[in-house]
């Protein structure tokens, strides 16, 4: 460099200055200027919303972008757009290219690829473009007139809860509806009351009583029950055996209990002494005498 000239320093800065600013203009397009790539050329009728630097799609994935658009004055509806594409890309015969619009980023191309054909374009071909689908079309075609259709029946939705909203029983239900609510919120209170006051005691009585069965329980743990249980099966013995003795004929009170003929004695002479008794009332002078002298 100190061999060189002042001006021809100026122009190796000014040549480098625009080599970058080529190759940055490019790179923020998108385009690499340092990535091989195959050239077509593309034949259509309309490119609307379709730019330089737009991209080249092929089942929802990148593979180049728009170099150029030509317009060809000397005819009408003969446009030209070179695609670059990456090098490995290779395209059937027979295949097109369809434009697309999206609400974001405007025209789209995307490539049709015929499968069918196992021959391929070379680099520099010229492939057939088509118009694809409009969104915007597509909505005003289909989705629009299903909107239409459908406003009345909203419309009728709203008047319909217009109506339902201004009915005094929406009111009245509402109004009921916080009463309740001030009547449960009052309930809640006194329960609250009742729990803060009340429960205490219940809770203490409860240890009072739960203290007690503990008690009773120790002391019944504490009893002889073995020896209750032995002195109660002695006297059922007992009573068994004195059950026995009256239902045997072999002692006095069972004989008593279970001769009948000592029943039919003593029941005569209650009878006999009864009669006597009687007569005695009714003729005493048979019995008694009284002499003064």
């Amino acid at each position: 460099m100190k061999f060189l000239t002042k001006e021809a320093k100026i122009g190796i800065v000014t040549i480098i200055s625009l080599v970058l600013l080529y190759v940055g203009i490019n790179y923020l397009k998108g385009i690499n200027l340092f990535k091989p790539v195959n050239h077509y050329y593309v034949k259509f009728d309309n490119v609307k919303d379709v730019t330089v630097s737009s991209p080249v799609f092929i089942d929802g994935f990148k593979v180049g972008l728009v170099r150029s658009i030509t317009y060809n004055y000397q005819t009408t509806d003969d446009i030209t757009v070179e695609v670059s594409l990456d090098e490995g890309m290779r395209i059937n015969v027979g295949s097109y290219v369809t434009i697309v619009k999206s609400l974001l980023s405007g025209g789209e191309l995307h490539l049709q690829l015929n499968k069918n054909n196992p021959e391929f374009y070379k680099s520099g071909s010229v492939l057939e473009g088509r118009m694809g689908d409009d969104m915007l079309e597509t909505v005003q075609d289909k989705i629009l007139p299903g909107v239409e259709a459908l406003l009345p029946k909203v419309d009728s939705i709203l008047t319909s809860l217009n109506t339902l909203l201004t009915h005094p029983a929406l009111s009245q239900s509402l109004t009921h509806i916080e009463r309740s609510t001030a009547n449960l919120e009052q309930s809640t209170r006194v329960l609250n009351g009742y729990l803060s006051r009340d429960v205490p005691v219940l809770m203490d009585n409860i240890k009072i009583t739960t203290d007690n069965f503990a008690d009773i329980s120790g002391q019944l743990r504490d009893l002889d029950l073995a020896t209750t249980v032995n002195s109660i099966n002695a006297t059922l013995d007992n009573l068994t055996l004195t059950t026995g003795k009256l239902n045997s004929a072999d002692n006095t009170l069972g004989l008593l209990l279970n001769d009948r003929r000592l029943y039919e004695n003593l029941n005569g002479t209650a009878a006999n002494a009864s009669i006597l008794l009687q007569d005695v009332k009714e003729n005493p002078k048979r019995y008694v005498r009284f002499s003064l002298f």
